[in-house]
């Protein structure tokens, strides 16, 4: 087997169960679950469960190698843009696209039900954004530049006030394709991140 078809397969494993683990929390609740339930439902073993998938929460909250990805790619593929104007660019793309990343989903309501109601998912949630940040921090100079730290935080920061404000959005009721219309809050808040950096960010 061509080390592409494995990798197609391999995604397609960690998919599938994830999408089952999934669909069980949210009809069941995410600390009603477990693990063994998950890998029996979607027929593979507890162990490959764990191969693909270190913790529990990772099952649900499955997309934090793809936001990290999403954003390395958008500043190592920024050419002559900012930094920082890079990264506009890209939340203005993810949420036209009306991308699960963005917020600007109509699912949003239902996944963030099952974290409002889990107090482990949501520890793992703050994991997961320190764990960004660090990874911003090794991409804009590492970790012993002070800069880099700031600026990885402050991009962080705009980066996910733009989801929570697509997410409200959607959460009160807006149809997410018509916040996915919607531009205005995501150049406000880099305008004001610009303000504080500098536009050569």
């Amino acid at each position: 087997m061509d080390m592409g078809l494995r990798e197609r397969k391999k995604r397609e494993t960690r998919q599938r169960i994830s999408n089952v683990a999934t669909k069980l929390f949210l009809a069941r609740g995410f600390d009603e679950v477990t693990v063994a339930e998950v890998a029996e439902a979607a027929q593979v073993s507890k162990m490959t469960v764990f191969n693909y998938f270190p913790r529990k929460e990772d099952l649900y909250l499955d997309r934090h190698e793809e936001i990290i990805e999403v954003l390395t790619s958008a500043i190592t593929g920024r050419g002559e843009l900012s930094v920082t104007a890079a990264v506009r660019r890209l939340c203005h793309e993810l949420t036209a696209a009306g991308h699960p990343l963005s917020g600007a989903d109509d699912g949003v309501p239902r996944f963030w039900s099952v974290i409002k109601a889990s107090p482990a998912l949501q520890l793992r949630v703050l994991e997961h954004l320190r764990d960004t940040e660090e990874a911003l921090v090794e991409l804009l100079g590492g970790q012993r530049d002070p800069r880099a730290w700031q600026v990885a935080g402050m991009l962080l920061a705009t980066v996910r006030s733009v989801f929570l404000a697509n997410a409200r959005a959607v959460l009160d009721g807006t149809p997410a394709t018509t916040v996915a219309r919607r531009r205005k809050h995501i150049d406000h808040a880099f305008d004001l991140l610009e303000s504080g950096l500098g536009q050569q960010t």
